[in-house]
């Protein structure tokens, strides 16, 4: 549906690349320099990043994102692309990138500050718990990790158990909620016990809401995060006000 002598801006190396057809195509990335835009020079400071892009061969520099995620660089990448295509002004596009906030719960900084940094997201799917925690880490490698999460539907949490410990085993500390059940019955035998059991970091713990606010009451927390698609979004308010009460 692309109208005549519009652009296609792909992805690079998608598999199916070669069914894609266009008048014309521009390829990114994060970081290959076989695409036609991607990043360089990318330097982590403060929970953002800053970075120079390449387009066309021509290098913009001084880029900066306020949210966390190498994704999230890879994205803005995409959009830097578009801007230049319709040939707005680089500076411009700069000073809107940098005052970005993010979307809600999609690597959210709800508290950051030097003592302490509290992130909330939706990942619910094993991969996307990984990219958070691996992205956090980078990010603030010196702080301890503690990850919350709340798995959501029976099924997912049965079909994807193993995963989701091989992706919490990446966090210091986890802390596991019930099971979220939208739209489905209980399983028998399914609950977050089959994610904690298969899990090999052994400062886990099974918790209640009640009882995840008193952890955070009682804990001297460096870097939180919560994670989940159910209704752990209703938990972030009451956890920042006692991190903030602090």
């Amino acid at each position: 549906n692309i109208k005549h002598n519009g652009t296609l801006l792909v992805k690079h190396g998608l598999k199916r690349t070669g069914e894609l057809s266009a008048t014309q195509m521009l390829t990114y990335s994060l970081q290959n320099d076989a695409a036609d835009v991607y990043a360089k020079n990318i330097v982590m400071k403060s929970g953002s990043y800053e970075f120079d892009i390449v387009y066309k061969g021509e290098v913009i520099e001084g880029f900066r994102l306020n949210m966390g995620g190498m994704h999230n660089v890879e994205n803005a990448v995409a959009a830097i692309a578009v801007t230049q295509l319709v040939a707005v002004d680089s500076e411009k596009v700069k000073t809107a990138l940098a005052g970005f906030k993010g979307v809600r719960r999609r690597f959210e900084y709800v508290v950051k500050n030097d003592d302490v940094v509290y992130i909330d997201d939706y990942a619910h799917h094993p991969e996307e718990l990984a990219s958070l925690i691996k992205s956090a880490k980078l990010l603030f490698g010196g702080k301890n990790c503690v990850v919350v999460f709340q798995p959501h539907l029976f099924t997912r949490t049965r079909d994807f158990a193993d995963g989701f410990a091989r992706s919490l085993d990446m966090a210091d500390e986890v802390i596991l909620l019930d099971i979220y059940p939208a739209r489905e019955e209980p399983i028998e035998g399914v609950t977050s016990a089959m994610i904690m059991e298969r899990m090999g970091n052994p400062n886990r713990h099974l918790l209640t809401k009640e009882g995840l606010l008193k952890y955070v009451e009682a804990a001297s927390l460096e870097m939180l995060i919560t994670a989940g698609a159910g209704d752990i979004d209703k938990m972030v308010q009451p956890i920042k006000e006692i991190i903030e009460s602090k």
